[in-house]
């Protein structure tokens, strides 16, 4: 494998905001065990998309920040957005419980598609706190330095943007408040959308509606989440 399929192609705006990540240790250690990681595994999602996130979303353009935990682990899964598949792939279960709340939310039909790139488009950083996995292993890749590299990548939005919308599902992305600036960033909180406790508020959170009507205060424009 080459070493040019895991350095960072990533947004211009990306690469000034978090240009010390890039040099630090850490983040040499992280590409090391991820060339070790391709000599013996499958890993997901393809080289060309692991920083997709950042590449579909502009730094200047971010107006929503969504997080989620790790890529999906299944083949054909992961494409570089926390939720999204690509088109031709089953919706996960989480997605099909965020495709029920935006309908019950905003009336907008539930698409027969998972992929997330018109979100990511128009300004919603879909953002994974890990951005590669192992085939089949859920968290393989965790504690190997990721998660300081988009910790930087929030905590760079929390200083040098104003008013954006953070909308943090479930404990792991709530854990995240520590990094943002509560007095210039909006937070909304609710369970995640999985299964497991979509149905302890998740289901009603509103979130796609109090977002856009955030994003309007501003005088910008909102969000268009049908896909």
């Amino acid at each position: 494998m080459k070493e040019t399929e895991v350095k960072p192609v990533i947004d211009e705006s990306w690469r000034e905001a978090l240009k010390d990540e890039f040099n630090a240790d850490y983040f040499k250690a992280l590409k090391l065990f991820l060339l070790e990681e391709k000599k013996k595994f499958r890993v997901y999602p393809p080289g060309s998309r692991i920083f997709a996130a950042f590449n579909h979303t502009p730094f200047h353009k971010v107006k929503v920040v969504l997080l989620g935990q790790d890529p999906y682990h299944g083949p054909g899964q992961a494409h570089g957005l926390c939720f999204s598949v690509n088109k031709g792939i089953p919706k996960p279960p989480s997605l099909i419980n965020i495709f029920k709340e935006l309908h019950a939310d905003l009336g907008i039909r539930v698409p027969d598609h998972g992929n997330l790139e018109s979100w990511a488009r128009q300004g919603v950083l879909l953002l994974n706190a890990t951005l590669t996995v192992r085939e089949r292993q859920a968290g393989s890749h965790q504690n190997k330095g990721w998660e300081q590299f988009t910790d930087a990548a929030i905590s760079a939005l929390s200083e040098r943007r104003e008013s954006l919308i953070f909308m943090l599902w479930g404990s792991y992305a709530q854990a995240k408040t520590a990094l943002i600036d509560l007095t210039r960033h909006h937070v909304l909180k609710a369970p995640h959308p999985s299964p497991l406790s979509a149905s302890r508020g998740f289901f009603g959170c509103g979130h796609f509606s109090k977002a856009n009507k955030l994003i309007r205060e501003q005088g910008v424009q909102e969000i268009n989440w049908s896909l």
